[in-house]
């Protein structure tokens, strides 16, 4: 949106006060502190184009003061508020606003799942089949003035939620008779009740310690050229026999489902569903149907992409998801059992209209050959619904591939926990979605118009970062009842044993830059993190699952005591854990609820990062803003002080050789006090390329190098266990967590 100039129009533009109000109001920052420590004011005009996507008129000084009234005034227009969530160690008043002197009724409506059902002696309903438990809300005190609101005196009158109402996502009923009229006004609104904290019994006994892979990179003799979810199985099964509890692979979302899919795993078209490049087609229960010259040809086309698993070059999604696409199109073909049928039918009621519009997107793109959102008619326009009756076939086929992945998913997480994982598979959440995407199309309302994710400038990245990706829209969630984030959440982490939240602020606070301007002319965005992030306790609760906030870099303080407080763990990673800026932080200072790893996906495996090829390589690609002789001095120094402190610890001798080295500084975070051990799967078997160098995007193979050793062989699935330096650095671990 944009600012009318003075001489177009006779309107009267806002000043900054005016400006400031209204964003204080919607949650706006107009200032925030740079990494530098200086203040940064937020120019008038980003201020403006942020509003004017969460949907204010800022178009005159009028309209600015209108808009803050009326949001202001926003709950006061309506009987129930849109979403109320509360914790359950916390609940308290609801106010509900109606015609001034009229009687009010208001009860709480249950969750339908009989399991969060807990009804108490408030219960007016018995549990049935057919009608919801409720429970009465009784009135409280309340001596708010009345309000004329748009020429009619609105009053306010609350009423306490009581006590036991169970942790779940309920209704909350309101029903309004009028004092001057017959008629009776009813209301409904959500009531979302979270755990206050996150209590695990795993988490409390004992520490534990775990792998992180790459899964797409990881492959097995019979892979599909990319690693896949029986790859995921045996990796478990190899890392839970070592001891570990926990695997943490990239996310898995869905990726583009025709033309070329985007290598990165942070940017899906949707973060609810997955990529169905992770099934292993052989192990569909379908497969057995199929006739001898239907495998043969899925044989020819696995045969190729298998000769790739052993080769040391870069990954090809695209080749991979062809093939396979194939093979699935003939399984999905062959036919499946009446049991079968009707399995699959219930997978897709349970998912229900979200899955339908992800199928019907998948298959629009497939009849418009990939590309993506742009120029499609809106979800729900006639054009829309004809195709869905036209595509209906296609709709079912690109269910059918999420119904097959949800079971692999399964089968994946049960084998890690017969394994002996305390945890199993930990999932990984992004940040946000392709700006193009189903996610973004099914979900327009949810969204904000114009705007991208992204990063102020800090010292990594001195012009910010600007992620292409659309954030929520805080007021658009809440009248939704915050359905989005529930879903997705729930679908994550129906097969986890924990979940990785990437930029865990988000929950909190996303940086928004106006499309079209540069990344350090954006501001922040606040979310009712109450909210957000007790939505993501409550699926946690219910999946019996951990959660690990990736809460790198620049954090408010508060924000760290809010996770630890609520049972979500930190993020510490040995590079970044310094004192006075340059020795390894001592073991003892570092925080207990974290994950505590080497390094991250983001950064070269140890290896490189010991042979200072990290350095080179930004060189090389032009990402250094300091000379590189300078930058080679500070990691050496930066290796000097690594090397006195592991001595100091007793972990090495003067003559240490690397990998002796990289076992000492994995054994050192073992001396941590952390809940949580990560070991990056790349450093257990020697590999030295980084899987991804941010900055880049075409300058560097992100997210396409296979799993290789120091020599730059591949190392397969099968051969992880006998990897000597895998043995080493387990044997290390293993040693010092007891």
């Amino acid at each position: 949106m944009s600012i009318p100039e003075p001489n177009a129009t006779q309107v009267q533009l806002p000043n900054r006060e005016e400006l400031i109000a209204l964003a204080d109001a919607y949650g706006v920052a107009h200032e925030f502190w740079q990494i530098n420590g200086i203040c940064h004011q937020v120019p008038d005009t980003t201020l403006a184009k942020v509003l004017g996507a969460m949907g204010a008129d800022v178009s005159s000084r009028e309209s600015v003061r209108n808009a803050e009234k009326a949001y202001r005034d926003r709950y006061w227009r309506r009987i129930l508020p849109p979403c109320t969530v509360m914790r359950e160690d916390r609940l308290g008043a609801i106010q509900v606003h109606v015609p001034h002197g009229a009687h009010v009724q208001v009860w709480v409506e249950l969750e339908e799942d009989e399991k969060a059902h807990k009804p108490g002696r408030h219960a007016l309903t018995p549990s049935t089949h057919c009608a919801p438990v409720t429970i009465a809300c009784e009135q409280i005190d309340d001596f708010t003035q009345a309000r004329e609101i748009d020429g009619e005196l609105i009053g306010q009158a609350s009423f306490q939620i009581p006590r036991d109402i169970p942790l779940g996502y309920h209704t909350l009923c309101a029903r309004v008779a009028p004092a001057d009229s017959a008629h009776v006004i009813a209301d409904r609104a959500h009531l979302i009740v979270v755990p206050a904290r996150m209590r695990d019994e795993r988490l409390e006994q004992s520490r534990s310690w775990g792998m992180m892979a790459q899964l797409y990179s990881v492959r097995s003799k019979e892979s599909w050229g990319l690693g896949d979810l029986h790859d995921l199985a045996q990796m478990a099964c190899t890392f839970g026999k070592d001891h570990a509890d926990f695997l943490l692979i990239n996310p898995l979302h869905a990726g583009e489902p025709v033309g070329h899919m985007q290598p990165s795993p942070y940017l899906p078209v949707s973060r609810r569903f997955f990529n169905p490049i992770y099934i292993r087609p052989e192990d569909i229960p379908e497969y057995k149907n199929v006739s001898e010259y239907g495998k043969e040809q899925i044989r020819a086309l696995a045969q190729p992409l298998r000769a790739m698993n052993t080769s040391a070059d870069l990954l090809d999604r695209d080749a991979v998801w062809e093939a396979k696409r194939q093979a699935l199109e003939i399984i999905y073909s062959s036919g499946r059992t009446p049991e079968r049928v009707m399995q699959f039918v219930r997978f897709r009621k349970r998912e229900g209209q979200g899955l339908d519009n992800f199928a019907l997107w998948c298959a629009l793109q497939e009849k418009n050959g990939g590309l993506l959102s742009a120029g499609l008619a809106p979800l729900g326009s006639p054009d829309i619904e004809q195709a869905r009756e036209e595509l209906a076939d296609r709709i079912d086929f690109w269910a059918w591939l999420q119904w097959v992945i949800d079971e692999q998913l399964t089968n994946a997480q049960q084998a890690a926990l017969n394994a002996g994982m305390s945890y199993g598979i930990c999932h990984d959440l992004a940040v946000g979605v392709h700006p193009q995407g189903a996610d973004v199309w099914a979900l327009a309302q949810a969204f904000a118009p114009g705007m991208n994710v992204g990063a102020p400038p800090d010292f990594y990245n001195q012009q910010g970062q600007d992620w292409s990706q659309p954030p929520f829209n805080p007021r658009a969630l809440e009248e939704m009842g915050y359905v989005p984030v529930r879903d997705l959440a729930r679908t994550i982490m129906r097969h986890a044993g924990a979940l990785r939240l990437d930029h865990v602020m988000g929950l909190f606070r996303l940086y928004w830059i106006p499309q079209g301007n540069s990344a350090d002319d954006g501001t922040y965005v606040y979310f009712n993190y109450e909210a957000m992030l007790g939505i993501v306790l409550l699926e946690a609760q219910r999946a019996h699952a951990i959660v690990i906030g990736e809460d790198l870099g620049t954090v408010d303080p508060w924000i760290h005591d809010e996770l630890r407080d609520r049972g979500v763990l930190g993020t510490s990673v040995f590079w970044f854990e310094k004192q006075d800026g340059q020795w390894p932080k001592e073991p003892s200072f570092y925080r207990e609820d974290v994950l505590a790893t080497v390094d991250t996906h983001d950064l070269p495996p140890a290896a490189g990062y010991w042979k200072g090829s990290h350095v080179q390589l930004r060189h090389q690609l032009g990402l250094l803003t300091e000379p590189a002789q300078e930058v080679q001095a500070q990691a050496a120094r930066e290796r000097d002080y690594v090397m006195r402190r592991l001595k100091e610890h007793g972990l090495i001798s003067d003559t240490a050789t690397q990998e002796e080295i990289i076992e000492a500084i994995h054994a050192y975070i073992c001396c941590t006090p952390s809940r949580l051990i990560g070991v990056s799967l790349t450093d257990a078997v020697g590999e030295e390329r980084t899987q991804n160098q941010p900055g880049t995007d075409q300058e560097y193979p992100n997210w396409r190098i296979p799993l290789g050793d120091s020599s730059g062989a591949c190392v397969l699935v099968e051969d992880i266990a006998e990897n000597e330096r895998y043995v080493a650095i387990v044997n290390a671990v293993n040693t010092r967590m007891g």
